[in-house]
């Protein structure tokens, strides 16, 4: 990961996008593996109809961690100061995750320059599935 000069951004500014593949059964399988998350509606279609869903969805916490990449392919890890992020849909089989960001605005925390970074991660419909920000240092 090359260092990115983010002392010229301003407000509005756009960070890079991250597009993903479309979710599936495969990606599932391999997240709940490496998350320790092997609830049934995300992997067993079978229990998924039983309880009135149409097939499995994706676990939450794999668009978080979508979300997380964004912010480090782009600044970083080091610079990364906290991250909140709330759930707004379900990420369905077959969705094909789109995560955006902007600047939202410029402070100074402790001594240290910031930016607020609004983000999102859609579907291919453009349907917003999880909102939130991040925190990073400019330097």
């Amino acid at each position: 990961m090359t260092q990115r000069n983010l002392d010229a951004l301003k407000v509005g500014d756009t960070i890079p996008d991250l597009q993903l593949p479309p979710v599936s059964r495969r990606t599932l399988a391999i997240y709940a593996g490496a998350s320790g998350d092997h609830h049934p509606l995300h992997i067993d279609s079978d229990y998924a109809k039983e309880n009135g869903l149409n097939d499995v969805f994706a676990h939450g916490m794999l668009s978080a961690a979508y979300l997380g990449r964004l912010i480090t392919n782009w600044a970083g890890h080091t610079r990364l100061r906290s991250l909140k992020m709330r759930f707004t849909g379900i990420t369905h089989l077959y969705d094909q995750p789109h995560c955006t960001g902007r600047v939202a605005e410029r402070f100074e925390q402790d001594g240290e320059p910031r930016l607020r970074v609004e983000m999102q991660c859609a579907n291919h419909k453009g349907e917003t599935k999880i909102v939130g920000e991040a925190i990073v240092a400019v330097a």
